[in-house]
C-alpha cells in the first residue's frame, strides 16, 4: 500500500509520480506543480496512516470490551483461502506485468491519451527494466517520504503514544482535526442537500401527488361525487305514486315542447 520498491503498489505509484514529475520538467501542463505536491504529500500520508493502523491494531493496547473479546474468532476457510490466494499475486505481480501494462500498450485502444499528455511515452525512453526501476525507486524522493511516514507512525503510536492527543489539543490543530473528522463537511452537505433534498421532494410528491391528487381527488373525490349525486337522486325516489305521475307528465310536456319548437 505504501509503494515499497519491488511490491506491486510500488510500480503503479512510482509510475504516476514519475509521469507527474516529467510533466513538471516539460512545463507544458497547467497544474503540474500542484499535482506533484499532492502525490508526494500523498506518499507520506499514506505511509503514516497505513502504519498507524498497523501499529494500533497489532501492537497497541486492546480497545475492545469483554463481550467483544469473548466473541472473537478466526474467519472460516472459505474466507481465508481466497484472501491468501489474492494476496500472493497482489504482492509480486508487478514484477511480471510492469513491462506490458505500462510501457507496451497492453490496454491497446481502451484508453486514449492526448499526445501532449502522454508522459508514459517519455518515460519509456528511459526505461531500463524492472530492476532498474526498483533501483531508481530506492534512491528517489518518494521512497524517503514513505520511510519518513513509517518512522513518524512508529514514533507517534509506538514510542510516544500519548503525543498524538497532545498535538490534537494544540490551538489551530484542534480546528484542523475537527475539519478532517467531519470529512471537510461533505457528509453533512450530502446529508442535508442530496439526502435531505430527496426526502423533501419525496415528501412533497407524497402529500401533493398521493394524498391530494390520487387519494383526495381521484379516489375519495370520485366517491364523494357519487355520494353527492346519489343523495340528490334519492330524494326524487320518494315512493309516492303521484310524484312519479307528476314527473312523467312534466317529462312528456318537456318532450312535447322540444318537438314543437323544432
Amino acid at each position: 500500500l505504501i509503494g515499497f520498491p519491488g511490491f506491486s503498489g510500488f510500480f503503479s505509484k512510482d509510475t504516476i509520480i514519475e509521469a507527474v514529475e516529467e510533466a513538471v520538467n516539460e512545463g507544458s501542463i497547467w497544474g503540474a506543480h500542484f499535482a506533484e505536491f499532492a502525490v508526494l504529500a500523498g506518499v507520506f500520508i499514506t505511509a503514516l496512516y497505513s502504519f498507524r493502523m498497523y501499529f494500533m491494531v497489532f501492537h497497541g493496547e486492546p480497545r475492545m470490551d469483554h463481550h467483544t473479546k469473548e466473541h472473537l474468532h478466526e474467519t472460516p476457510w472459505v474466507v481465508t483461502v481466497p484472501l491468501i490466494l489474492l494476496a500472493i499475486p497482489s504482492v509480486g505481480i508487478g514484477l511480471y506485468t510492469v513491462d506490458a501494462m505500462i510501457f507496451n500498450n497492453w490496454l491497446g485502444d481502451a484508453i486514449t491519451v492526448a499526445t501532449h499528455h502522454d508522459m508514459l511515452a517519455e518515460l519509456a525512453d528511459e526505461y531500463h527494466g524492472v530492476w532498474g526501476v526498483i533501483l531508481h525507486g530506492i534512491q528517489a524522493e518518494p521512497f524517503f517520504l514513505a520511510m519518513a511516514g513509517v518512522f513518524t507512525a512508529w514514533f507517534l503510536y509506538m514510542k510516544q503514544p500519548q503525543l498524538p492527543a497532545k498535538i490534537a489539543a494544540l490551538p489551530g490543530i484542534r480546528q484542523i482535526k475537527a475539519v478532517l473528522e467531519n470529512n471537510y463537511g461533505f457528509d453533512d452537505f450530502n446529508a442535508k442537500v442530496f439526502a435531505g433534498g430527496s426526502q423533501s421532494i419525496g415528501r412533497g410528491l407524497w402529500k401533493v401527488g398521493d394524498v391530494t391528487l390520487i387519494d383526495g381527488l381521484m379516489v375519495n373525490g370520485s366517491a364523494r361525487t357519487v355520494g353527492w349525486l346519489s343523495g340528490i337522486i334519492r330524494r326524487v325516489q320518494s315512493g309516492f305514486l303521484y310524484h312519479y305521475a307528476f314527473a312523467m307528465i312534466a317529462g312528456l310536456l318537456a318532450l312535447f315542447a322540444l318537438f314543437v319548437t323544432n
